[in-house]
């Protein structure tokens, strides 16, 4: 099995438990004479299965990870630079939209009404935001890319 399709299948484990969650919160309490919708404890075993599951793909994928060399690193640095790199972008775009005043009133209706001023070089920000925006399409086509190559450890 290639490791993205593992991802997939730790996604779908993923929200089949919080689907199963929901439907045992749902049904362990019922009214006197009434019939529960579902059946909780069964509900629960069904639950206790999937997470058993996706506790050996998160292992497995862990492992996988960890051992899968890329370019200067592992998968696993790979994953790491790629969210730091959302992290940076978020900053500097939000920085940049501060700065040009997006979202806030931006007009004087009076002279004597104060000018805002912008404290951070707004091009220079969205020059930086790109820079760090075309890193991340890098990175995560490189992720991609690996996880369709790697075979999942066991």
């Amino acid at each position: 099995m290639k490791l993205a399709e593992a991802l997939a299948l730790r996604a779908d484990a993923s929200r089949r438990a919080d689907q199963l969650r929901s439907r045992v919160s749902g049904s362990a309490r019922y009214q006197e004479g009434e019939t529960p919708a579902e059946d909780a404890a069964s509900l629960l075993a069904e639950a206790g299965a999937v997470l058993d599951e996706l506790e050996s793909l998160i292992r497995r994928i862990n492992r996988t990870n960890a051992a899968t060399p890329v370019e200067g690193g592992t998968l696993t640095d790979a994953l790491a630079r790629r969210d730091v790199l959302r992290l940076r972008h978020g900053i500097v775009t939000s920085a940049a939209d501060a700065a040009a005043g997006e979202g806030q009133r931006g007009f004087r209706q009076l002279r004597s009404e104060l000018k805002m001023i912008p404290a951070l070089p707004v091009a220079d920000l969205r020059r930086q935001a790109d820079d760090l925006a075309r890193q991340l399409r890098e990175v995560d086509t490189l992720i991609q890319r690996t996880n369709w190559e790697a075979d999942l450890l066991d």
